[in-house]
């Protein structure tokens, strides 16, 4: 009989790391779920039987009682989910130095900490690492200087820890999702709800607009993307970036002048 996987994931209360938790509970792993607001995270555990530690994922001290926790409970670790993340608005001249800081430590030192601290149990299992990345790690969205920078270094931690630890068995990849229905991003459709007058739906269609699938992904279809890399069906796949976005990216932003006007003319 094969042995359970544990799996350790990082923003595990809400959006994308919750679905993660769901997926993976639901084919039988330990899910261990760590954020830093302990009600969501025990919502999560009674859904899916995990364990709850609560602390920051940004902060090295917390990882030391973390990993002695998982060892002694479990003995191993397969995968490390880094899904904790949060905001980084404003231009360069209208981000104060605590934002910085703040988007920073959220969207990067969280994923390096968690990298860091997990990576001699995933050594010893040949393991995997996922960091979630963002259609911000690729292009640039307006006055979302600290998340935009944050989310591009993701990707080259993604690169060296990939390089360094693949001789080693580790595989390390990024997903990179564009709009996922998380309550992250519904806080992020008020100022359109806002102004247009409209609702959360049409605010969401409005940003979709001009992506080809025309729809943003729901959680549960990021978290899909997710297990396929740290499975043994992407036993190749390592330093990679895969782009969950409904093709947003690959759009010729200069060349939907025209499109907008066959529209005009339908």
């Amino acid at each position: 009989m094969t042995e359970p996987r544990t799996i350790v994931i990082t923003g595990a209360g809400t959006g994308i790391g919750a679905a993660c938790a769901r997926l993976y509970a639901a084919e039988g792993a330990h899910v261990v779920l760590i954020g830093r607001r302990r009600e969501p995270l025990e919502q999560v555990a009674r859904e899916t039987g995990g364990v709850v530690l609560v602390g920051d994922a940004a902060c090295p001290q917390t990882w030391d009682g973390f990993i002695a926790q998982i060892r002694q409970r479990y003995g191993r670790l397969d995968v490390l989910l880094a899904c904790a993340g949060g905001h980084g608005l404003g231009s360069a001249t209208d981000t104060s130095p605590q934002t910085w800081e703040a988007a920073l430590r959220s969207n990067l030192d969280s994923a390096f900490y968690s990298a860091r601290a997990c990576l001699p149990l995933l050594l010893e299992s040949a393991g995997n690492i996922v960091l979630m990345g963002s259609i911000a790690s690729l292009a640039a969205g307006p006055e979302v200087c600290g998340y935009t920078t944050a989310k591009h270094a993701l990707l080259g931690l993604n690169r060296s820890l990939a390089r360094d630890y693949g001789p080693r068995g580790v595989r390390v990849n990024a997903v990179c999702p564009g709009w996922v229905r998380t309550p992250m991003a519904d806080e992020e459709m008020q100022p359109l709800m806002d102004f247009h007058g409209e609702t959360l739906q049409h605010a969401y269609d409005r940003v979709c607009a001009d992506v080809p699938l025309r729809r943003p992904a729901s959680a549960e279809e990021i978290a899909r993307v997710c297990r396929f890399l740290a499975s043994s069906e992407a036993s190749i796949i390592t330093g990679a970036t895969l782009v969950a976005d409904g093709g947003a990216s690959i759009v010729d932003v200069p060349t939907l002048a025209y499109a907008h006007l066959e529209q005009r003319d339908e």
